[in-house]
């Protein structure tokens, strides 16, 4: 997932683009020797893209943020938002690190990647560390033999400014604005597989190419309806016809048996209309995966152009349906420091009863459950409390945390100080968008896990 700083991976045509003369060039504090192939303008930066066939190498450079004054806190940060944020959960790698001139100390590590939709391949990221900023160059490549040579010179030409010398030809990274619909920071995100996503009142559109998705905030009742065809069709009459008129080629598909079941069902429509709004011939489809999941509209020019982008939607068995319930995941956005303040909860639970396989007679239950509320302030510290209980045939056992520390946000990442036995931990965090607010999601590995809403 593209950060605010970072690569933007959408494949381009399956050429190789016409190599450029490498000349010095300086983005900010960074001077480089321009690699060959597209140029193009990124968030915070600049990226050279080439791409033969399957084959592509991608290389960027960014402008300078603030260090935190250690080497590798500042490569941890930037592996962060420019790898880990791309969906990866592999560790950040060791480092090689050695004294750069001007004052600058340059880290530097390579790890295998994968992420479905960049497939497999190779990062490499090097920053520099000096004179209260941290700056950064990063390459994307699926194949050696083709952007070995082109990596290697382009790394071997990095060379960082002082601050006093270093020219400000590059716009600094972006700065967040609030929307009045919200006040959160961060309403748009850019990911990697060419998506663009934007938070709206009823739903979070997203785009890419000719191709938008809606992703719905309203779940419509559909308990009363038996059969998954005619749930979709209410969920059609309520969502999108509303918005639409002269529809034609209308299709509700039915349940097949191997769609999942009942909590698995693929609800899909699909029709072409006339949108109200601007008077276009487009084709819309409607779609949920499974119980409790997003209503997903996807909204193309035709039907074939849907097909490509998505797949063909198979009457019965074959259906690709990842394809579509993917782009659900293009509801997250950034975390900013100013959205936190106040209280926030999440709460789980489950139980599992036990049954004689002999007799059938019930041999008890075991249950768990616990909550979390963290209380974020203004001047950036926490307190943090855990309670939970579990047990089985009435026996419960009782246990509580509470934690009091400071909180450092840096957009995917959060750290908060002081945890269990004084020790900080750091969280992978993003937010969902719902009607009139978000979910805040913090991840610590496979560790710890919360889905946070915030209290009145």
């Amino acid at each position: 997932m593209t950060l605010a700083r970072a690569f933007q991976v959408g494949l381009f045509a399956a050429t190789a683009f016409p190599s450029l003369a490498q000349h010095v060039e300086t983005l900010d504090l960074l001077q480089f020797a321009a690699p060959p192939g597209q140029r193009e303008k990124i968030s915070g930066g600049l990226q050279f893209t080439e791409v033969r066939g399957n084959s592509y190498c991608r290389l960027a450079v960014f402008s300078s943020l603030a260090s935190s004054g250690d080497p590798a806190a500042d490569f941890e940060r930037e592996w962060t938002n420019l790898a880990k944020g791309r969906g990866t959960t592999t560790p950040t790698p060791p480092t090689q690190t050695a004294k750069a001139p001007n004052g600058w100390i340059r880290s530097d590590a390579t790890a295998e990647e994968q992420t479905p939709s960049a497939g497999r391949y190779r990062y490499r990221l090097v920053t520099f560390t000096g004179n209260g900023r941290r700056t950064a160059a990063a390459a994307m490549l699926n194949n050696e033999a083709l952007c070995r040579a082109s990596v290697d010179n382009f790394f071997a030409g990095l060379t960082p400014l002082p601050p006093a010398a270093g020219p400000t030809n590059a716009p600094p990274p972006p700065t967040p604005t609030p929307t009045p619909a919200t006040g959160f920071a961060f309403t748009t995100t850019n990911f990697d597989d060419g998506w663009t996503a934007t938070e709206q009142t009823d739903w979070v559109r997203a785009v890419k190419g000719n191709a938008t998705v809606l992703i719905h905030h309203a779940q419509p009742d559909i308990r009363p309806f038996n059969n998954v065809d005619e749930a979709t069709a209410h969920v059609w009459n309520l969502l999108v016809a509303p918005r639409y008129t002269n529809v034609s080629n209308l299709w509700v598909r039915r349940p097949f048996w191997s769609d999942g079941g009942p909590f698995g069902a693929k609800h899909f429509a699909e029709g072409d209309l006339t949108d109200k709004a601007t008077g276009k011939r487009v084709h819309v489809a409607l779609h949920r995966s499974g119980n409790g999941l997003r209503w997903l509209e996807f909204i193309t020019p035709t039907r074939d152009s849907f097909y490509q982008q998505f797949g063909v939607v198979q009457p019965q068995d074959g259906t690709d349906w990842d394809r579509l319930a993917s782009v659900a995941n293009c509801n997250r956005f950034a975390v900013a420091a100013r959205d936190l303040p106040g209280k926030w909860k999440s709460s789980s639970g489950a139980a599992v009863e036990y049954v004689n396989i002999y007799t059938g007679n019930s041999m008890g239950m075991a249950s768990a459950s616990s909550t979390t509320e963290i209380t974020f302030h203004p001047d950036g510290t926490y307190v943090s409390v855990y309670k939970g209980v579990d047990g089985a045939n009435g026996v419960n056992r009782y246990v509580g945390e509470t934690f009091r520390g400071t909180t450092t946000v840096d957009r995917w990442e959060m750290k908060l100080t002081n945890r269990f036995k004084g020790a900080t931990d750091t969280f992978a965090v993003q937010f969902e968008a719902v009607k009139g607010g978000r979910i805040l999601h913090m991840r610590r590995g496979t560790v710890e896990e919360l889905h946070l809403f915030r209290l009145p």
